[in-house]
């Protein structure tokens, strides 16, 4: 077996006392350290109207990550497109393209990344995008970043041509028959709904059709990830990410907390069942605990990559939990 390539999702968190400028520092010296380590690509994720979440304008921080780092990709993971009309996506992203050859990829997701009212406010046209518009407009992206065609009557400009590489996200099975009926390269969004990850990737590499695009199918698996010296430092820098967890199942999104000492132990325990649904695949502890899980997620799901994610509030440590997870997966 071939081992996973490591990769980063980042969320771009705001901390608690921080502020968004400082969040989008932290992001560029993350991707930086990603770099260093030999991360096959950094991708940022579009949400909106949550007080935690900085990268919103997902494309124009995109630009920001690529024009800070020199070799790793930098992409979406992903860009909401029913928040979005196909041609200005391909624009956008046909322009980081031609700012940086060969290291942008353009991650698509179905879902809006909000709650309804923002998803009003996004939309302002008359005919509401929706879910089920979501293939149709996968394939105008594709024709608007291809090669214009001769009596094309709308060509992205910048756009037509950069041939940006379309992935499809999903955390169900729809875009895992979406991503092998195009013969486009399918990650799924393990590390925040794992329930249908064997299934979705059975399902995605089966029935996989080679295309201009890919010739065998490719998959990225998320996971989240938090490394430290032990198991039991760990587990305590990973009660920042309890606390996020249970924020969104509880609908209190706040910012990235602090972690807190014995956190799981006051909550009760249904909340920490419902916490540890929501990490089932998560990787927490000591770079022997951390090594043992990457080697069996990636004989679980033979995945050809994994994306990291790791919500550390000190920036420091969260470095060096990257650090920490790429020498025990190599080692």
């Amino acid at each position: 077996m071939t081992p996973p390539i490591l990769s980063m999702l980042d969320l771009v968190a705001v901390r608690e006392g921080g502020t968004v400028a400082e969040a989008l520092q932290i992001a560029v010296r993350t991707a930086q350290c990603a770099e260093d380590l030999g991360f096959a690509r950094y991708w940022l994720a579009e949400h909106h109207n949550m007080p935690g979440i900085a990268s919103s304008a997902t494309a124009v921080l995109v630009g920001h990550i690529a024009g800070a780092t020199q070799t790793i990709r930098v992409g979406s993971g992903g860009i909401m497109l029913p928040n979005h009309a196909p041609l200005v996506v391909a624009e956008a992203f046909g322009t980081l393209a031609e700012l940086y050859p060969g290291r942008i990829d353009l991650g698509l997701g179905r879902a809006p990344g909000t709650d309804g009212h923002t998803m009003r406010a996004l939309r302002r046209h008359s005919r509401m995008e929706s879910e089920e518009d979501f293939p149709r407009d996968v394939q105008e992206l594709q024709r608007l970043l291809a090669p214009a065609q001769a009596g094309q009557p709308i060509v992205a400009v910048p756009g037509a041509g950069t041939n940006v590489p379309i992935w499809l996200l999903g955390s169900s099975l729809f875009s895992a028959q979406l991503a092998a009926y195009l013969g486009l390269p399918y990650a799924f969004a393990s590390h925040f709904a794992p329930r249908m990850l064997h299934q979705a990737l059975a399902i995605y590499r089966q029935t996989f059709k080679p295309s201009a695009a890919l010739a065998k199918p490719y998959a990225i698996v998320g996971v989240p990830v938090i490394a430290a010296p032990t198991d039991a430092e760990a587990q305590f820098l990973a009660s920042s990410t309890y606390q996020r967890v249970l924020g969104i199942l509880t609908g209190n999104r706040t910012r990235l907390q602090p972690p807190v000492e014995g956190f799981m132990e006051q909550v009760s325990e249904r909340e920490r069942a419902a916490i540890a649904d929501f990490l089932a695949v998560g990787i927490i502890g000591g770079p022997q605990t951390v090594r043992a899980g990457l080697q069996a997620l990636a004989q679980a799901t033979q995945a050809d990559e994994f994306m990291l994610v790791s919500d550390v509030f000190d920036a420091d440590l969260r470095l060096r939990s990257l650090q920490l997870t790429a020498q025990a997966f190599r080692s």
